[in-house]
């Protein structure tokens, strides 16, 4: 716990307007709390410790500017809003993303000061104007919306799409305020970025301003000042804030650059903005993971997400085994030693997806086309028209947000475009938006698309090189988050599928009572889950299709010499590889009793990854009491004439 004199000041913050008391001597000593807190909390928990350094100083300015939850504060992504947290009566940290403990994002179920719950970054501008629409016509013309974005956010499409109608309402009272920390995860770069800085310090500026004004009358139709805009950015801030008079053709007021860690300065600006009545962009300037040495010094992401580290110095407590996401990393350097062709695009996420070495390996193949999905997608399509094999590493969740581009601009066009999906099912302490659960349901109504996954490391390595050798039509590499457990060895095969377990004698036309189809990491749970039913009389065969999508050819012949069929997948239920297995077994004739075991199609709390196993019932124990009782009724069944 805390000295009382360490948080003085932050102890007697129940809610924002108890910092209008304060005076600027006691408020810089509170930022100065909070930074001490986040650094001491953060640590003992594992978060988002960089985001939340930066923006210590902007989150006391904007509760002291503006009246939440009246005034309608949203913040993009939402990994930056541990100081709003605070500010709004919640300080304690001790279960931070853990089960029955705070949420690492806002959490409309925590405070009324949380308006979204979007951790899937891009979408605040969008939301912002529909609010602010929403009081327009409701008659409360005295509210401002606030919407917080940072530069990486800007890289979004949504946001650009938000911004056109923002744009377009002269009378909206909106202010956006930019957190320009040149940053996403890791640095946030383009040409354009760099030009800028460049133009601002140089006689060059005013003949910029010159060209600018030129362009965008050329540009027709579309808001020609957006479109503009948006064709001459490439990633970030830098490249969206052109000179002040483009913000200003399109209606939007333009305040700033602001020192982000300047009060006086901030609350100036945001006072300005706040009575100015229509748009507003408020441009602050801020440092991720300020104030804390082992963050500053971090050049990879500034301690964007940390696990449990000591708080001197910033090093892990304990370290961990290999994880997927290296595996796949180390592959896929290896795979570019060996083959020209190959390329990487990553969604502003380098690093977390494990594509750093191939980056550092080959500079000229690795394209990182900022928070754009959709554009990655599409993009690969193009490289793989003409002749290479884009690899695309994103998270599962947010391959949600291509599924258009990999239906219709990927899979119709018959493109050898390999996705690879890091954090594929339960995830856990991130919530339910990080859950990678929606993949495999999502991806069963694509034509042609091969979808693999992984038991175990050896299984990442295989499939990943089995996928990129498809040229016809796009395949997925999807696996767990964390560390990678031994390898899970095979004792035969049947078709394209690998046994990994049989038990019991073949009884005549059968093999064994019951055949446990085991999807991806979930393989040792099959093997539990085998043994408990072997220790109550009940046989069984374990197989992983390797890959799922098409459904193997030698799984319904397999499937009849069986009595029972359970599946096991780290996916939603509905629509899943169960469902295909299912529909796979109809099309045969095989007409059997299947029990498909996976996620229930709801937004699961935050918790451990085994706690949410647990609480949905995808534990060994909890399905073979399911499947013990079927064997049972089938067997106590009168047996027909």
């Amino acid at each position: 716990m805390y000295e009382e004199e360490r948080v003085a000041l932050l102890t007697r913050i129940r809610g924002p307007r108890d910092l209008d008391r304060l005076t600027p001597g006691q408020l810089s000593a509170l930022a100065e709390e909070i930074r001490t807190f986040l650094v001491e909390e953060v640590s003992k928990t594992g978060g988002h410790l960089g985001p939340n350094l930066g923006v210590v100083e902007l989150t006391i300015a904007l509760h002291r500017v503006f009246d939440s939850p009246r005034d309608r504060i949203l913040f993009d992504t939402g990994h930056q809003s541990y100081v709003h947290k605070l500010l709004t009566g919640r300080q304690d940290f001790s279960r931070l993303k853990m089960k029955g403990g705070l949420s690492g994002y806002p959490s409309r179920a925590e405070s009324e000061h949380d308006v979204i719950e979007n951790s899937h970054a891009s979408t605040v501008l969008g939301y912002a104007d529909g609010l602010a629409k929403a009081n327009k016509i409701l008659g409360h013309r005295d509210r401002p919306v606030v919407a917080v974005i940072g530069d990486g956010a800007l890289t979004g499409g949504m946001a650009w799409e938000a911004l056109n109608n923002i744009a377009d309402a002269r009378d909206l009272p909106v202010v956006i305020v930019v957190n320009d920390n040149e940053r996403s995860y890791s640095p946030t770069i383009g040409g354009m970025a760099n030009h800028l800085a460049t133009l601002r310090t140089t006689q060059g500026y005013e003949r910029f301003l010159s060209w600018g004004k030129d362009a965008l009358q050329r540009t027709p139709v579309v808001g020609q000042q957006l479109f503009g805009t948006l064709h001459g950015a490439k990633k970030g801030l830098k490249d969206f804030i052109a000179p002040q008079g483009m913000f200003e053709d399109l209606g939007l007021k333009y305040i700033g650059p602001i020192d982000g860690h300047d009060l006086t300065a901030l609350e100036s600006a945001l006072t300005k903005a706040r009575g100015f009545g229509g748009p507003v962009i408020v441009h602050c300037l801020t440092e991720k993971g300020r104030g804390y040495r082992a963050a500053e010094q971090n050049e990879e992401d500034r301690f964007h997400a940390v696990g449990v580290i000591h708080p001197e110095t910033g090093l892990p407590i304990k370290s961990s085994g290999k994880d997927w996401t290296s595996v796949f990393g180390e592959e896929m350097v290896a795979l570019g030693r060996e083959r020209d062709d190959i390329v990487a695009i990553t969604a502003a996420m380098l690093h977390p997806v494990g594509l750093a070495p191939f980056a550092k390996a080959y500079p000229d193949r690795i394209f990182d086309v900022g928070i754009a999905e959709q554009h990655a997608a599409v993009s690969a399509a193009g490289l793989a028209s003409n002749g290479l094999h884009p690899v695309v590493a994103v998270y599962a969740t947010f391959l949600n947000r291509a599924f258009d581009q990999v239906l219709m601009d990927v899979a119709l066009h018959r493109l050898g475009v390999t996705f690879v999906l890091d954090r594929a099912g339960v995830t856990g302490t991130d919530g339910a938006s990080h859950n990678g659960m929606w993949d495999m349901s999502i991806l069963q109504v694509v034509p042609g698309l091969r979808l693999a996954a992984p038991r175990d490391a050896d299984q990442v390595r295989a499939q990943l090189r089995e996928a990129v050798e498809v040229t016809d039509a796009p395949t997925v590499v999807r696996y767990s988050k964390g560390s990678v457990g031994p390898a899970v060895p095979a004792v035969g095969r049947v078709g394209g599928m690998d046994v990994l377990r049989e038990s019991g004698e073949p009884a005549g036309e059968r093999r064994a009572d019951v055949l446990i189809v085991s999807v991806g990491a979930l393989a040792p749970l099959c093997l539990e889950l085998a043994g408990l039913l072997d220790a109550q009389g009940i046989t069984s065969t374990v197989v992983d299709p390797r890959w799922v999508k098409p459904v193997d050819a030698a799984l319904p012949g397999l499937a009849a010499e069986h009595r029972v069929v359970v599946t096991v997948e780290d996916n939603g239920r509905a629509g899943g590889v169960g469902s295909a297995i299912a529909q796979a077994l109809r099309d045969a004739d095989v007409d059997l009793p299947l029990r498909d075991f996976g996620i229930p199609q709801e937004f699961l709390d935050h918790a451990s990854r085994a706690e949410i196993l647990a609480e949905i019932g995808l534990t060994a124990p909890d399905i073979a009491r399911q499947v013990t009782a079927l064997v049972s009724r089938l067997a106590a069944a009168p047996v027909e004439a």
